[in-house]
């Protein structure tokens, strides 16, 4: 039987070199943070843009993380799916920044402080239910504990990963002063992705029966 062909855009995916080419691009964003700090370009509130940047690239990562499976079903090329997870720990490890940043540097770990604000401000409340979220996703994503859960549970848990993503959308809706488009776009985003998730495309038909998160 003659061997199947790839294209080059398989090829390049199925590279031994492409998880570590988006490996260091997930590192991008970190650096581009640290060279805006040591250069003064973080502004005149250093310590709140820090923490915004590292929010904003959680919830831009989680999003791409959500556009792995729907690129996969409607281009046909199986091998995106080997970045997701690592997209997805990306997401989570710049969410842990966003809130490492907010209560060591910004509170000073002054965890009373920390707990009134999440208490009495409500964008703090979702934000910080969207880290809890993304925190249990990826303690339970390695192959280990997909085989300790089961494949089924596994799969019911992490479709709460719409549930950190739409609260995250949340987050930033709430967080921005008057108005201001950036937030729904990101929420826009979102609920495109969602879509998908029933959506019909020549390559797969109906998305919602092997769709996985």
């Amino acid at each position: 039987m003659a061997a199947v062909s790839k294209g080059p855009v398989a090829l390049a995916l199925s590279s031994r070199w492409a998880k570590p080419a988006v490996f260091a691009l997930g590192l991008v964003p970190l650096g581009w943070m640290v060279w805006l700090g040591l250069s003064g370009g973080l502004g005149a509130e250093p310590v709140a843009e820090a923490v915004r940047q590292s929010g904003l690239w959680a919830l831009r990562l989680l999003l791409v993380a959500l556009a792995v499976t729907p690129l996969r079903i409607l281009t046909g090329q199986a091998g995106l799916a080997r970045f997701r997870r690592m997209i997805g720990l990306f997401a989570f490890f710049y969410a842990l920044l966003h809130v490492s940043v907010y209560v060591g540097v910004d509170q000073f770990f002054d965890w009373a402080a920390v707990w009134k604000d999440i208490v009495k401000r409500p964008y703090i409340t979702v934000g910080m239910g969207a880290f809890v979220i993304l925190t249990a996703l990826a303690a339970t994503s390695t192959n280990g504990m997909v085989r300790r859960l089961g494949g089924r549970r596994w799969k019911a848990l992490h479709k709460a990963v719409f549930i950190a993503g739409a609260a995250g959308c949340v987050h930033y809706v709430m967080l921005v002063k008057g108005w201001q488009y950036p937030p729904f776009v990101y929420a826009a985003i979102l609920l495109g992705l969602v879509a998908l998730r029933y959506a019909k495309s020549p390559a797969a038909g109906r998305l919602s029966p092997s769709y996985r998160t």
